[in-house]
């Protein structure tokens, strides 16, 4: 079974004394387990202790879900300060349910420069009735409040990530290390806030670096962009970033569906902010054809490298009327698009006729010239759809039943 490159450690018999430290191992986490629900029992979430105990309990066992819940509410209840509504043009409420809960870790946090908290500003201590005296004390509390919230939330990215190297498939730690950023927006001033958000994006392009097609990991960097381009944050697009950033893990590993599917996600709204006109969106297409074809050149046998292709395809024919990149197509010019694309891949049949997926984009791409240039059923048997069945039938037996079904549909769809 593909494991995407990462290879798997074969189980060994067990000796005697690694079951008795796997007892060991099972009495620890069962006294830490019981340590944490009496303090819970007891609502002892302002006890630093319970944060310790959270902590060890977490490294041996990141899925125990109530276990984060605990340290969330550890933080709320302790380590983090009561946010004041409109202290901070980053403060808005997050999407967090009460019984959402944290703590302050002690693990060591880096501060960037970025992210320096700035000395209050010099003032007169002294006032007629005190008033300056009690503002300049009160905007120290607030900086003071500010900077200690700011070393918690970073103390608690920081505990997560040797645990998310570990499972990087977790999708509790996932979910915390989003928790923890929405309280750096609920919490921290927008410049800081910013900060900690965009250094996000460095530990999901490290995690992606270690598995590319890690589903966390990209629905992570997706989630992290779309709360940076909102006014929350950063207010600006990061399309073109992105895009670039699609085109990277593609160059590194063509198999990367991810990769492509996150592309295809970006390129509406890509073009969208370049303004491009008719020209430039069939300039765009023609690139994408381009690069698909390389790729498939490289690995034909690689089904998201179809699937892509197939995409592109879908938005130059646009036949049932969806949002397409390529709006303004004359029919014309997207028969001549199915038919160089028909014939590059017959080409490309010529060295690889075993594989299956070449036969059903002919299948489909002929199906699609058949509809739009009905002519074009007197160009020979490969031109028809139906040969171009009998071909993926020959390669893949075992769904026959598929087929047929898509034997009746071409049917359908002919006589239309």
């Amino acid at each position: 079974m593909d494991n995407h490159g990462i290879a798997r450690v074969a189980r060994s018999t067990r000796t005697d004394e690694q079951r008795q430290q796997d007892l060991a191992k099972i009495r620890r986490y069962r006294g830490l387990d019981d340590q944490i629900r009496a303090s819970v029992s007891r609502d002892a979430f302002d006890n630093p202790a319970l944060v310790d105990l959270t902590s060890r309990l977490l490294r041996l066992n990141p899925e125990y879900y109530t276990i984060w819940n605990v340290r969330r509410r550890c933080l709320i209840s302790g380590s983090l300060s009561r946010p004041s509504a409109g202290s901070s043009p980053s403060r808005a409420s997050p999407s967090t349910s009460p019984s959402a809960t944290t703590s302050h870790s002690s693990a060591p946090c880096s501060s960037s420069p970025s992210a320096t908290i700035p000395p209050a500003p010099t003032s007169p201590t002294t006032g007629p009735s005190g008033t300056i005296a009690e503002t300049k004390t009160k905007i120290e509390k607030e900086i003071d409040d500010i900077a200690a919230d700011a070393a918690v939330l970073k103390a608690e990215l920081a505990f997560t990530i040797p645990l998310l190297l570990e499972h990087p498939k977790c999708y509790w730690i996932w979910k915390y290390r989003k928790w923890t950023l929405e309280q750096a927006i609920l919490r921290l001033p927008r410049p800081l806030a910013s900060s900690v958000w965009e250094a996000e994006l460095a530990l999901a392009s490290k995690m992606l670096g270690k598995d590319r097609r890690n589903f966390h990991a990209w629905g992570y960097r997706r989630h992290l962009v779309a709360r940076l381009e909102s006014d929350v944050l950063l207010g600006k697009s990061l399309v073109e970033n992105e895009f670039a950033y699609t085109t990277k893990m593609i160059e590194e590993d063509l198999s990367n569906f991810s990769a492509w599917h996150n592309r295809s996600r970006l390129m509406f709204r890509l073009l969208n902010e370049r303004n491009a006109d008719d020209e430039a969106r069939a300039k765009f297409l023609d690139t994408e054809r381009s690069m698909v074809q390389e790729a498939l050149n490289v690995g034909p046998e690689d089904q998201s490298l179809w699937y892509y292709h197939r995409y592109l395809m879908a938005q130059a024919v646009n036949a049932e009327g969806r949002p397409s990149i390529t709006l303004n197509l004359t029919a014309e010019r997207k028969s001549v698009i199915l038919e160089e694309e028909i014939e590059f891949i017959k080409d490309l049949l010529e060295d690889f006729p075993k594989i299956k997926w070449p036969y059903e984009a002919l299948l489909v791409y002929t199906l699609a010239l058949r509809k739009l240039s009905p002519g074009t059923k007197d160009g020979g048997e490969d031109k028809d759809p139906k040969f171009w069945l009998a071909q993926v039938r020959k390669l893949d037996a075992m769904q026959s039943g598929r087929w047929n079904d898509v034997e009746r549909d071409i049917e359908r769809q002919l006589a239309t």
